[in-house]
């Protein structure tokens, strides 16, 4: 066995997730196999609807398998019940979205602080120390809705630090920015997880997004249909 193997985070095997529609079944997952290891940086790409922003989802103990087993740290998590999962991702699991999803009536600080709140792992860094490290800690009593696109995000991912994560699960977190704040927050991304050695797991269409992953997985309905490495 690799040490990659030893190392292993999250591991979904045959996992299949799937919706009733009126009298017909839609499988958004079908039969996925995937094990992710501390530390690696995975791009999930597809296009709409392959099943990316689902993996997440299960990853993260947001959706439950229908079918299939996952893992957290070698521990059952997909059957376990909500409120259990609930507890799992206080222990080490945080998301960024394509829109950053602050709490509107909260200052950046507020919004920081809020989810270290959330977390059961000791704070390592203070909501205005996670602001600075963003490079926004002249804006810790802003509001979001005075901040830029790029500013906002930029929050959400001091925010997802709060949570002291060992995984970082990022659905198209560049999505609705321009290509060069774009690459500011994917640097600002690399750059907190080499400090702090979180996993990254990114759902995106773009290929200058997956070309700085360690592996790429790409989906096609609901199915893994390449697993690869970067050199």
């Amino acid at each position: 066995m690799t040490a990659a193997m030893d190392e292993r985070l999250v591991e979904l095997r045959g996992v299949t997730v799937s919706y009733q529609v009126g009298e017909s079944r839609i499988d958004a997952l079908r039969d996925v196999d995937l094990a992710v290891s501390t530390g690696e940086v995975v791009a999930l790409r597809g296009r709409s609807g392959s099943g990316k922003t689902t993996v997440l989802h299960v990853m993260g103990g947001l959706v439950a398998p229908t079918s299939g087993a996952v893992e957290w740290d070698g521990r059952p998590f997909g059957t376990l019940d909500a409120r259990a999962r609930a507890g799992i991702r206080a222990q080490g699991i945080a998301y960024v979205f394509q829109g950053a999803n602050l709490l509107p009536t909260l200052t950046t600080y507020e919004n920081v602080a809020f989810a270290a709140r959330l977390s059961d792992a000791p704070a390592t860094f203070s909501p205005l120390e996670l602001l600075q490290t963003v490079g926004l800690g002249h804006k810790a009593d802003s509001l979001p809705g005075d901040l830029s696109g790029g500013e906002a995000q930029r929050v959400a991912i001091a925010r997802a630090t709060a949570q002291q994560p060992r995984a970082l699960l990022c659905d198209e977190p560049t999505g609705h920015l321009d290509s060069d704040t774009g690459e500011r927050v994917l640097d600002l991304i690399e750059a907190l997880r080499q400090e702090l050695g979180f996993t990254v797991v990114i759902a995106t269409h773009d290929e200058s997004v997956a070309a700085r992953a360690d592996r790429t997985v790409d989906l096609l309905d609901g199915r893994i249909v390449r697993n690869r490495a970067l050199l």
